[in-house]
């Protein structure tokens, strides 16, 4: 069964990031392994939009090549959702095109806080996955 846990400092830059973009779409990925998360990496979010991302090819590529220089794996992509909750829209499901991920969203729509889930997207089957943070 797939599962993702994230340390608590890591998390805690996701939101914030997600926050300090909002009302844009934050996005990143995150790197690690054995379903841990060691790494993450901050991307632009090229289309500048509050309903979808688009990594920057650039900053995706170097990460790519970062996580597999340190003899890491590519566990999961990130983005928020400023105004909504936290499960895959339906462009974030016909976008979902990176296989063996988990794809985490992180939601801002609720103003005392935010949500994070994680999703396994395979075409159109769409599973929640586990996470969970990890305290240090």
């Amino acid at each position: 069964m797939l599962k993702l846990e994230i340390p608590t400092n890591i998390f805690q830059q996701m939101v914030a990031q997600a926050k300090a973009l909002a009302p844009i779409e934050d996005c990143g990925i995150l790197a690690g392994s054995n379903g841990k998360v060691e790494k993450f990496y901050k991307m632009t979010n090229t289309d500048n939009s509050s309903t979808h991302y688009m990594m920057d090819p650039k900053e995706q590529f170097a990460a790519v090549k970062d996580i597999r220089s340190a003899g890491l794996e590519m566990l999961a992509i990130y983005h928020s959702h400023p105004e909504t909750p936290a499960r895959p829209s339906a462009v974030d499901i016909r976008l979902a095109l990176t296989p063996n991920v988990i794809y985490v969203i992180v939601s801002l729509q609720n103003n005392n806080g935010s949500a994070v889930k994680g999703f396994h997207i395979a075409g159109t089957n769409v599973t929640e996955v586990p996470i969970r943070i990890l305290e240090r």
